[in-house]
């Protein structure tokens, strides 16, 4: 069937509910709003759920018996601008929460390295591990507790104990994994490595045999720890990739991602040592994403991957959790299920429903019944009929190279000739943008305009070889993939030519303004939210140059050639932007300094060309305020509006 047919086709099929459909505009605050509830886990014993909790304002713990999700059972409420960032059962009457900050609603949530404990009522709780330790019950001892701690990893059934990776200021180039009993405060070595911001792999003999992560030099290493001595694994054992996830149920051998060459990652068993190495999934576009395991003992008997639709492949059909999952997914036709928490048992398991048009819905299932509990929908005014299609697609390049793409189609439309906004993700290095819910995407199709979306070079999901051809590429190469995605959307006619605009965040930003000056005749307005503009900045202010390993970053992806800067940086060339330009940014943007902004504005000014502008004091790397999104939200539309008119 031809583009034009299946066009045609469509619009045909849809011409009767078309129009109450697009006449559906949908309050700006159904896309402003955060999800109330999120990050559930379930309780070994199956009884309780804990989740992390938002009221627009501030965060907490909250936990609620599973049989009663109308009342919480007990809350932990935290500190302003604070949220559980990690939230780990170590026994059914215990928890550990890793603590985390909010700095924007761009950035996920950044780990403060502190831990803390609460029993499942809210009471004894204290303080593991953190600068903060004057909390610590332990605080008489722990006068050099005074750096990132993370969860690394749990005995394999709960015993109140759970695995900390720590890494000491005064150490960065020092990794400890400690056995952290939870419930007393103590905690012993079970592995330290001569080499910062490690991860480690636990075995069933309560050592670490891998640590894993990228050095203060920013280069990806793995270690191997055997007869007692860590040996670091060589480039040619690494491949292009080697990331060890866990061990077989029979403890004789591991789980690992791996690729020889930097192309997609596949999911595999091996021996140790790598050896009798096995292909369990592999995907030819991308890697192996998504991993859905069994209960206890834990094994793999599904993946997603990286890109396009998420696709099941079941490793082995005849499990049973595989054939439980199939019944799942069959019942939920058109979206993904994840299998999240099992109680230790297997009796019980918590699991979401996920698609393009659904936020996520969690639910309990009794393996036994067959008896499924909806607990709660991550927005619940959210009413997926109404929400677009989000189409994955495939486009080439103008070097050949073979780009995913991911059209947001409004709904009730026709496909053809819709006024486009280009959303490039932000980044860029290792991110990437997928099939699920989007709210930018989401928010822009409601109000009548296609989105397109380009996973482009230097974009994660496709391998360490795409993933580094973006490195010294952003103003360049990455720009023209965005500018063919613009190309092809207009020549397969989605798009009208004469109505396309550029909106991004962060790195995004950076691209709204860059596209245009590579593009000038493509374009008809451009809006950078929370951007870069300046990349010699980076240097200079921002918390990325505040660790050597985040400097290494900055030299590693953008260079130290202040020519080469110069001629990549908007602020440098905004005297060959010509069309309108909105400028939104936090006045209190840590990640990229309001300072950036300002630098864009003074050079519009001095160029002479027409800008808007929206700052909002207290906000970081995005708005975060609810208010402060739906002004941002209605600025964005009325401004497309004045320079692509109304969306279709």
């Amino acid at each position: 069937m031809s583009r034009f047919t299946r066009a045609a086709l469509c619009a045909a099929i849809l011409l009767a509910p078309a129009v109450a459909m697009a006449a559906d505009l949908l309050p700006v605050e159904n896309f402003a709003r955060h999800p109330p509830l999120s990050m559930p886990r379930l309780s070994p014993d199956g009884k309780y759920l804990a989740v992390r909790w938002d009221d627009g304002s501030s965060h907490a713990l909250v936990v609620y018996k599973v049989d009663d999700m109308s009342q919480p059972a007990s809350m932990l409420r935290m500190p302003k601008y604070e949220l559980p960032a990690g939230i780990t059962w170590v026994s059914p009457t215990r928890l550990v929460v890793e603590k985390g900050k909010e700095f924007g609603s761009i950035d996920k949530p950044v780990s403060t390295g502190e831990i803390i404990a609460t029993d499942v009522d809210g009471k004894h709780q204290d303080y593991l591990y953190g600068y903060e330790v004057r909390y610590s019950s332990r605080a008489a001892t722990r006068g050099t507790d005074r750096g990132w701690g993370t969860v690394d990893g749990l005995p394999e059934r709960t015993n109140g104990h759970f695995y900390m990776a720590a890494m000491p200021w005064d150490s960065p180039d020092h990794s400890y994994l400690y056995d952290v009993d939870a419930e007393a405060n103590t905690r012993h070595l079970v592995g330290d490595i001569g080499e910062g911001d490690m991860s480690f792999m636990v075995g069933a003999d309560g050592q670490a045999h891998y640590a894993y992560g990228r050095n203060e030099d920013f280069d990806y290493v793995v270690y191997h720890r055997q007869d007692g001595h860590w040996q670091r694994l060589t480039p040619q054992q690494i491949g292009g990739t080697f990331g060890p996830i866990d061990f077989t149920p029979d403890h004789q051998r591991i789980y690992a991602m791996y690729d020889a060459g930097g192309g997609p990652a596949s999911l595999v068993e091996q021996d140790e040592t790598g050896a009798s190495r096995q292909v369990l999934a592999a995907a030819a576009f991308g890697n192996i994403g998504g991993i859905e395991w069994t209960a206890l003992p834990r094994q793999p008997f599904a993946t997603i991957p990286d890109t396009g639709l998420p696709q099941l492949t079941y490793i082995d059909p005849n499990l049973p959790a595989a054939k439980l999952h199939r019944a799942l997914s069959q019942k939920f036709p058109g979206q993904y299920v994840h299998f999240i928490d099992y109680s230790e048992d297997g009796g019980q398991l918590l699991f979401s429903v996920t698609s393009d048009r659904n936020p996520g819905s969690y639910m309990l299932i009794d393996t036994h019944t067959y008896k499924v509990r909806k607990l709660f929908d991550a927005a619940p005014w959210i009413d997926p009929a109404k929400m677009a299609e989000r189409r994955p697609l495939h486009f080439t390049a103008s070097d050949g190279t073979e780009l995913e793409a991911i059209l947001t189609l409004p709904p009730g439309r026709s496909e053809t000739n819709l006024p486009m906004v280009l959303l490039p993700h932000g980044g860029p290095i290792g991110v990437s943008d997928d099939w699920f819910y989007d709210d930018d995407a989401q928010f822009l199709a409601n109000r009548g305009y296609l989105v397109l979306q380009v996973n482009y070079r230097g974009s994660g999901g496709r391998g360490e070889d795409f993933k580094e051809a973006g490195y010294l590429k952003w103003g360049t190469r990455i720009q023209e993939d965005l500018i063919d995605g613009v190309k092809w959307a207009i020549a397969q006619h989605y798009a009208d030519p004469g109505r396309i605009c550029v909106y991004g965040g962060s790195f995004g930003g950076y691209s709204a303004m860059m596209t245009v000056i590579r593009a000038p005749d493509m374009f008809k307005c451009a809006v950078g939210y929370a951007g870069v503009y300046d990349l010699k900045m980076m240097y200079k202010k921002g918390d990325i140059r505040a660790s050597k390993s985040g400097r290494s970053y900055l030299t590693t992806v953008i260079g130290r050639n202040d020519a080469e800067l110069d001629a990549n940086s908007p602020d440098k060339l905004a005297d060959k932007i010509s069309v309108p330009v909105l400028l939104i940014h936090g006045e209190d943007d840590q990640r990229a300094p309001f300072a950036q902004a300002k630098a864009m504005r003074a050079a519009l000014e001095a160029a002479h060309k027409p800008y808007e502008w929206m700052s909002k004091p207290g906000e970081g790397h995005g708005f975060y305020d609810e208010k402060n999104r739906v002004d941002f939200y209605n600025a964005l539309q009325a401004f497309l509006e004045k320079h692509i008119g109304k969306g279709a």
